[in-house]
């Protein structure tokens, strides 16, 4: 019986991106092309947007591509762009242009942590749902508000246009992608042997921060924020943070929300859970004590808010995230 026809998966490293964006990935199409031994395995091709087949990473390692994009001639099972080049936003119109001629040719086209920007950019994820690194989800969506963003799965598809989220992201991508080609059984060796979750359990949600703080800085919350660190346990109604901001409720509430974009009660709320989360990392607190001392209330409250918030229960969160000294100790 002959054996099926490797895949053809073609990685565009961008510059400065993290090696795990890459690596992560490679490495798992390499493991289930070895588990396969050739039996519709794959190839992996690294091909340089540049002219140069040099690519900087942050690590301060180059990586050495075989080709550059203009020079591929293979059918293209899967194209993977790995992280993005900021400044190609404003100079990459050759690259922009090669991937929507390229896009119709392949059978799956997806990005790695913030390679979405490319694929949005080439208009190819308009009208699509789309993921990315939380941490640029923002600027993501003002850019590009044809595109459904999402920032809580680790990886999503829309039709056969996939995107991950933040760098390790792309390992999870690529293990869902293995799967769909040869099942979750080749998948799931795959996993086990570098010691990998097929499916990781929780959201991106996990790791971002509940309130990007140093946005709002000149913001009412923000002016209110040191104060309210200290007051958790307190009542921070909206009529003693108007209270403490010398200013009607009427008026307190109107100029918080058009500052802020929330409510003054979402905005205590996610301090709370904030705070919280740095307590259930760095301290031997119960979760009852936890709550108590952030306003969330009792367990079965503070639960519930977190979950909300976070999509991952406080004991859950609390074995994820425990600091490793900790974690070494117990």
């Amino acid at each position: 019986m002959a054996k099926a026809k490797k895949k053809l998966i073609v990685v565009v490293p961008m510059p400065g991106i993290f090696l795990l964006d890459i690596a992560g990935p490679c490495d798992v199409f390499a493991a289930a092309d070895k588990l396969l031994n050739g039996n519709g395995g794959y190839d992996i091709l690294l091909a340089s947007p540049l002219n140069s087949k040099k690519i900087p990473t942050k690590a301060g390692i180059e990586v050495i591509c075989q080709a550059t994009i203009g020079t591929i001639t293979q059918h293209i099972d899967t194209l993977l762009i790995g992280g993005f080049s900021m400044p190609l936003l404003e100079n990459g119109d050759r690259f922009f242009h090669w991937l929507k001629d390229v896009y119709p040719t392949v059978n799956r086209i997806g990005s790695i942590c913030v390679g979405a920007f490319a694929l949005a950019e080439a208009g190819i994820l308009n009208g699509k749902k789309a993921t990315t690194h939380w941490e640029y989800s923002q600027r993501f969506q003002q850019r590009y508000p044809h595109v459904q963003v999402d920032t809580d799965p680790f990886y999503t598809r829309d039709t056969n246009v996939y995107t991950s989220g933040g760098v390790s992201s792309g390992i999870d991508l690529a293990l869902a992608l293995v799967e769909e080609d040869h099942g979750r059984d080749v998948a799931l060796q795959v996993a086990r042997k570098l010691i990998l979750h097929l499916k990781r359990p929780g959201y991106q949600s996990q790791f971002s921060k509940v309130l990007e703080i140093h946005r709002l800085e000149n913001s009412l919350g923000g002016k209110l924020y040191a104060w309210m660190i200290r007051h958790l346990a307190d009542d921070l109604s909206i009529e003693q943070l108007a209270e403490h901001s010398h200013m009607s409720v009427r008026n307190f509430a109107r100029v918080f929300q058009k500052e802020t974009g929330i409510t003054p009660a979402k905005f205590v709320e996610k301090v709370r859970v904030e705070v919280a989360r740095r307590y259930l990392e760095d301290s031997d607190l119960s979760i009852d004590q936890i709550g108590v001392k952030c306003g969330l209330g009792g367990m079965i409250s503070m639960r519930r808010t977190f979950i909300r918030h976070m999509n991952i229960s406080p004991s859950d969160y609390r074995r994820t995230f425990r600091t490793s000294l900790q974690a070494m100790e117990e």
